[in-house]
């Protein structure tokens, strides 16, 4: 029997194919200059996320701009005192590198021949003129961080290939419409730190944007924009002026399972106004102005995490987080916090955070006026 399995086995690898080495992509992009974290992650726009390798053309190690580091397609000219893009930069390149320079605009060729760049990196520069055409070479650009610079408008004509956009820190009072137009593979857009009022923004300018990320923190709106993706899962208006949250502002948003909300001055939670996100799990409301602990917590069934800490709530009531009688959540709390209100805390009920995970996850102190 033993030797029959033997001649089997024998046979079995005289007809195996050879040994063939296959490419591996060796992009650790977003790790290596920390351009995103966790939390903030958000997918790319094709089933890999990665470009097509066998549509690559072969290195051309030969070209680098003087004075950049260039190494696996990457080309980095970061912190060179840069007033143009450089030009000899290699068509193969997949990321380039020219944050902290002192670009000032973006012209027509500047980015000629680097239809495989899949990242490209311009923050913290001076940029404030972009060519219209300037992006049209880059049909498979899928990051565009351009953060930190002296725009005063969207840059007009972006790929239809990019899936994320950083356009933070700049100085854009306005969102026209159509201006994303096209944009199919767009999921995640980071625009806070501009100047943006609440009519800054056209009706339809998000059209046809599919987005799962969105932040506008650190603007101007005095309100919770109404007209979003609906199939956005995080929503960031942190650090605005918002005073309320009406009936209606989050009723197109039901996909919602993240909403920062914190360091505004929301006064009134209108009672109805959470009903409309049966998805949330984490809802920050921290640093505003709020006396009480908002309506309709305890119909959130999958909340896991809410900030109320750094208001004016002066009560905790009994069925303020927790449904009441056979009511169940379908996931315990595992974060509440309550620090720095003026609440008597030893007057909250025991019973009051029955639908916690622990008691370590109640983070209550000291109020100090």
């Amino acid at each position: 029997m033993w030797p029959l399995c033997l001649l089997t086995a024998l046979l079995a690898l005289s007809q195996a194919l050879p040994f063939e080495q296959k490419g591996f992509w060796d992009f650790t992009l977003d790790d290596s200059l920390l351009l995103m974290n966790d939390e903030e992650a958000s997918g790319a726009g094709t089933a890999s996320g990665v470009p097509d390798l066998d549509s690559l053309t072969p290195t051309y190690s030969a070209l680098c701009p003087f004075g950049c580091h260039c190494h696996l397609r990457v080309v980095q000219c970061s912190d060179l005192g840069l007033k143009t893009v450089p030009k000899e930069i290699s068509p193969d390149t997949t990321l380039l590198d020219l944050q902290n320079n002192d670009i000032s605009d973006l012209r027509k060729d500047d980015f000629k021949g680097l239809q495989h760049l899949y990242a490209l990196v311009l923050v913290n520069n001076k940029i404030t003129k972009i060519h219209e055409k300037a992006f049209s070479p880059l049909r498979k650009l899928q990051k565009l961080y351009i953060s930190k610079n002296h725009l005063v408008e969207i840059p007009p004509n972006l790929p239809s290939s990019l899936v994320e956009l950083r356009i933070h820190d700049n100085r854009i009072r306005k969102v026209p419409k159509g201006v994303f137009s096209g944009l199919r593979n767009m999921n995640c857009i980071e625009m806070g730190g501009n100047p943006l009022e609440n009519s800054g923004f056209e009706p339809g300018a998000f059209d046809g944007l599919k987005l799962n990320y969105l932040r506008i923190s650190e603007a101007k709106l005095t309100g919770i924009p109404k007209d979003l993706p609906e199939t956005l899962n995080e929503l960031h208006l942190d650090h605005n002026k918002i005073q309320a949250i009406e009936l209606e502002d989050l009723l197109r948003y039901s996909k919602l399972y993240r909403l920062g909300l914190g360091y505004n001055q929301i006064r009134m939670i209108e009672n109805g106004s959470l009903s409309f996100l049966p998805t949330l799990r984490e809802l920050h409301l921290d640093n505003n102005k709020l006396s009480r602990v908002p309506a309709g917590l305890p119909d959130l069934k999958l909340l896991q995490v809410v900030y109320l800490h750094s208001n004016n709530i002066t009560k905790v009531g009994v069925n303020d987080f927790c449904p009441m009688g056979f009511g169940v959540k379908r996931a315990y709390y595992n974060g509440i916090s309550l620090f720095n209100n003026p609440v008597p805390y030893w007057e909250v009920q025991p019973a009051t955070f029955r639908c916690v995970t622990d008691r370590l996850a109640i983070q209550f102190g000291n109020y100090k006026k």
